[in-house]
């Protein structure tokens, strides 16, 4: 394992930057699609005459960039590319509101309200609760959670890594799950959505596509990651003896209990809920309701789920005001413009990282490439009778092994999706369900790749209490997780879609069938 953990690392070393991983995929894409282009490679298109894009020869052809149209094509398009990428305007409309929830301190507090006021009895399980719901805030997780639950741990007179240890799994290992939709839903459903119209142009992924199954996966993921913390990684740690190097002030504020405003702010915070919600009941619930679907009165389709990132902003922004004035860091109009500028201002490597990925999947859909693999990738596995739900455990496999060198869920599910999006498909699997089971994949191998974007952050947490460790111990500490996580996880994920029948998310299909 040490050895295969030393290759995994050095692969993900060698590996360039993401930005400049899909800036070469853009580039490999237009070069051997003239190649191919020049042998005349095509494939039986398996969609029946007559459906929308489908070419009177009956064939899929590889469309060749290395020419002069190909190069028209891209000079007219590469703006259009970027600005039409469907995970663009999602992600920065959602990150607005969830910016100034986070910047007024609401998300802090709530986190640190539910782990000091826990029971002791509890801490570890509402540790890794809170863990699964601080992805919300993309970073806080990681900056706040997992260092306050090592002080939590070590003044309880429990080893401290055992603390930071279930943050950890938590935050990164159940990184997909969450009782809320957060900013990780409309990004993977808009490159879901890119991949799902090689196959079906019309096809559309809701950012709410997946929600049923990851409140359920919240509390499984929480009773996982508990059982392994209590039962296996703190009895190996066993009792501290060593003396913590914390920094003073910075920790101590940490584990400071909630002030008066704080609480106050909460509350008001819950009572503001209360009423969003009320409020978003009577635009949803009733027969012919403003948010329905006007044209079949019901909610799937409606404005309601295609709209949510709409409502993720407004409700984000409305909790973050309710608060910030009731404890004072929102007292104007002009915090609330900082906090959401705030918030734009840590996406520029998201916004670089999202151009050249955005030209990578149109030049992938306009060479005909991702549809060409896709068909042949079905054919393979339907000639050699692969084709039951069992797959999805060599898919997710495959998607947790890619995770451990690109580490970036955005980054692997752009390159793989135009891949297995289409593929799945054409066996008959819906793009919501394929897209729930990837998020299994890259969240189970979060904690044990040095290639994760916060590893680093974690290691100096852990050299606080353990100076002397390496990368080799945080693995070692954090590989009981993985391997439950996704074993565990895929199992219900199995149980969920195709034994009990659940969908994966309103108004999700678990099958595809062609228009």
């Amino acid at each position: 394992m040490t050895r295969f953990l030393h290759v995994v690392e050095w692969l993900g070393n060698a590996l360039p930057h993401p930005v400049t991983l899909f800036a070469m995929f853009a580039a490999g894409v237009v070069v051997l699609s003239g190649i191919l282009g020049y042998f005349e490679v095509a494939v039986v298109d398996p969609r029946p005459e007559g459906a929308k894009g489908r070419a009177d020869n009956g064939m899929i052809e590889v469309v060749s960039l290395l020419n002069a149209d190909g190069l028209r094509m891209i000079v007219l398009n590469l703006v259009r590319n970027f600005v039409e990428f469907a995970p663009l305007g999602t992600v920065l409309v959602a990150l607005l509101g969830v910016g100034v929830a986070e910047r007024s301190g609401w998300l802090t507090a709530l986190i640190r309200g539910m782990v000091l006021n826990a029971p002791p009895s509890l801490v570890t399980v509402i540790i890794v609760f809170s863990g699964v719901l601080s992805n919300t805030a993309s970073e806080m997780g990681y900056v706040v959670l997992v260092p306050l639950a090592a002080v939590v741990f070590y003044s309880l007179g429990r080893h401290p890594l055992a603390g930071l240890a279930a943050a950890f799994a938590g935050v990164s290992g159940g990184y997909s799950a969450n009782l809320f939709i957060g900013t990780v839903d409309p990004l993977l459903s808009g490159i879901t959505t890119e991949a799902a119209r090689l196959i079906d142009p019309t096809y559309e992924v809701d950012v709410s596509a997946n929600w049923f199954f990851m409140i359920a996966s919240t509390f499984v993921i929480t009773a996982i990651g508990s059982l392994i913390s209590l039962k296996v990684v703190e009895p190996s740690l066993g009792p501290y003896e060593g003396t913590p190097e914390l920094s003073g002030d910075e920790d101590e504020h940490r584990m400071d209990p909630l002030t008066s405003d704080e609480k106050r702010g909460l509350w008001r915070s819950l009572w503001a809920t209360l009423a969003f919600a009320g409020v978003l009941v009577a635009l949803v619930a009733p027969e012919g309701a403003v948010l329905r679907n006007q044209e079949t009165g019901g909610v799937a389709g409606s404005p309601f789920l295609k709209g949510i990132v709409a409502i993720i902003f407004v409700y984000f922004l409305f909790i973050g005001v309710v608060y910030g004035r009731a404890v004072g860091t929102i007292r104007s109009d002009r915090d609330v413009i900082n906090a959401m500028a705030h918030a734009m201002s840590t996406l520029g490597l998201y916004i670089a990282l999202v151009f050249f990925a955005a030209q990578f999947v149109k030049f992938f859909g306009w060479t005909n490439l991702g549809s060409i693999t896709a068909v042949a990738g079905a054919t393979f596995l339907q000639n050699v009778g692969f084709t039951g739900p069992l797959l999805f455990f060599v898919f997710i496999l495959v998607c947790a092994f890619i995770n451990l060198m690109l580490g970036s869920a955005s980054a692997q599910w752009a390159v793989t999706a135009p891949i297995f999006v289409p593929m799945l498909m054409l066996l008959g699997y819906a793009p919501e369900v394929i897209q729930a089971a990837y998020r299994i994949g890259d969240s189970s191998t979060n904690i044990i790749t040095p290639m994760m974007s916060y590893f680093g952050l974690i290691m100096a947490f852990v050299a606080r209490y353990e100076p002397k460790a390496g990368v080799g111990t945080l693995i070692a500490m954090m590989l009981p997780y993985s391997i439950a996580f996704l074993t565990l996880w895929s199992l219900f994920f199995f149980l969920w879609t195709f034994v009990l029948g659940f969908p994966v998310g309103p108004a999700s299909p678990t099958y595809y069938v062609p228009a």
